[in-house]
């Protein structure tokens, strides 16, 4: 691989780190990434206050089950710590490994956190969510002392309609990793994280939720075998200066066109800053005055395309403070970058292309799709090998509440209870650290 160095930097435009090495943010090296994929892999949410609403009502297993006659009153948030300890006992391996149980929202919700050596030890990435819910169960059943009458009640509500449907319908504990069932092939488990739980996890700052998209998405083209071997540096740029501000490129980009710009000036920026570093220099001009470009290194080019269209789509969205747009920055931003330089855009035509279909969804004959129901695993989004999530994780983010749905309600308990957790709250500035440590051995 050719050796690259990058300059790191916060989502404030602020310098952790330069000369890092690129390697330094490779999914498989860097220590932040690493955290951060063995935090969601192993951790749960538990939605106590919604499962003794529903216990009450006798409403498990999902939408319109209802069973009159078998509710339960269990002050579930009143004992919310007991319901933790108990928890603990359960999933714990070994008296002193990682294993961690929150309580949150004054007992409505906990965080559980299984001991690393459930993810390592399994084959099935669903251990956490299985020995989570087991222990859920047996916890509540032996704090109340419930007869087994009672103890269906309990494990319909912590497991919901399982095992009748595989997606643990109506469950009342959560993770961010879908069943396999749900995903779309080899290696698209953390594209299956819905962009809105993202933004929601990092507090709806757009570069934050950037980044945390672009790190799941461009982990994920390691997983499914798009960035191996000849494509790996590819996709190493495109998280690098995409997602992570590398050389503070997107931050440059937004400051200078925030205030007054569009997204062709974003494109005007975007192509100067490339000529001036060497990334494109002119191949030519032909009668009529047009100048076409090339590139020595399309991997860096697309890298800095990638930049660019993340920066136009905050400089658009956040300028209407509404997130519908990105879609139309999809198509347009790549468009006019094609027409102005004569390369190819963001993901060679991936991204425009899916532009157009999302455009179609949102905004078209269909009209049902806002981006706060997208995920990298979508019908619509999948196309692209990584650069589009990124960029509607920050549309939602800058968005002032214009849509029905909400991310908030949508993420739910998940989105609360995961933004507690530093590393995926604020990612940009774990990994730019992270990569610091490990510059001089990558």
């Amino acid at each position: 691989m050719k050796e690259d160095k990058i300059d790191l930097y916060d989502d404030r435009g602020r310098l952790v780190e330069s000369d890092v090495p690129l390697r330094a943010v490779h999914p498989l090296l860097n220590p932040a990434i690493i955290e951060i994929k063995m935090t969601i892999a192993r951790s749960v949410a538990v939605d106590l206050e919604g499962m003794q609403r529903a216990l009450e009502r006798g409403a498990v297993g999902g939408s319109k089950c209802v069973i009159p006659g078998k509710s339960l009153k269990l002050d579930l948030v009143g004992n919310a710590h007991a319901i933790a300890d108990g928890i603990k006992k359960i999933v714990q391996v070994k008296k002193d490994d990682d294993t961690e149980v929150q309580v949150l929202e004054n007992g409505k919700s906990l965080l559980v956190k299984v001991p690393t050596i459930r993810v390592l030890n399994s084959i099935e990435y669903t251990a956490p969510i299985t020995a989570t819910a087991a222990a859920l169960t047996e916890t509540i059943i032996n704090l109340f002392n419930l007869d087994m009458f009672q103890a269906p009640m309990v494990k319909a509500a912590v497991w919901g309609r399982y095992p009748q449907t595989m997606n643990l319908m109506g469950a009342y504990i959560k993770s961010l990793l879908s069943v396999p069932q749900e995903n779309e092939g080899l290696g698209y488990v953390m594209r299956n994280i819905p962009v809105s739980y993202i933004t929601v996890i990092t507090r709806r700052n757009a570069i934050n939720a950037a980044a945390l998209a672009g790190i799941l998405e461009q982990s994920a083209m390691v997983e499914m075998g798009d960035a191996v071997g000849s494509f790996e540096r590819l996709h190493l740029l495109g998280l690098a200066f995409q997602a992570l501000n590398a050389n503070n490129l997107v931050y440059e980009l937004v400051k200078e066109n925030g205030k007054n710009g569009s997204v062709g000036t974003v494109v005007a920026s975007l192509v100067k800053r490339a000529i001036e570093d060497g990334v494109i220099e002119p191949n030519g001009t032909s009668k009529s005055g047009y100048r076409t470009y090339k590139a020595k290194d399309m991997a860096l080019w697309n890298a800095y395309a990638a930049a660019g269209y993340l920066a136009a789509t905050m400089v658009n969205c956040g300028a209407q403070r509404a997130m519908q747009s990105v879609s139309a920055v999809s198509v347009y931003y790549n468009d006019l970058l094609e027409r102005q330089v004569g390369l190819p855009a963001v993901d060679f035509g991936r991204v425009q292309g899916t532009g157009v279909e999302f455009s179609f969804f949102s905004h078209s004959i269909y009209g049902g799709g806002s981006p706060v129901v997208f995920h990298g695993n979508h019908i619509v989004t999948r196309h692209s090998k990584g650069f589009v999530a990124p960029c509607i994780a920050a549309a939602i983010a800058l968005d002032a509440g214009t849509v029905h749905y909400t991310p908030e309600a949508i993420a739910g308990v998940l989105g609360r209870t995961f933004s507690t957790i530093p590393v995926l709250r604020e990612p940009i500035v774990h990994v730019a650290k992270a990569a610091a440590s490990i510059k001089g051995a990558v």
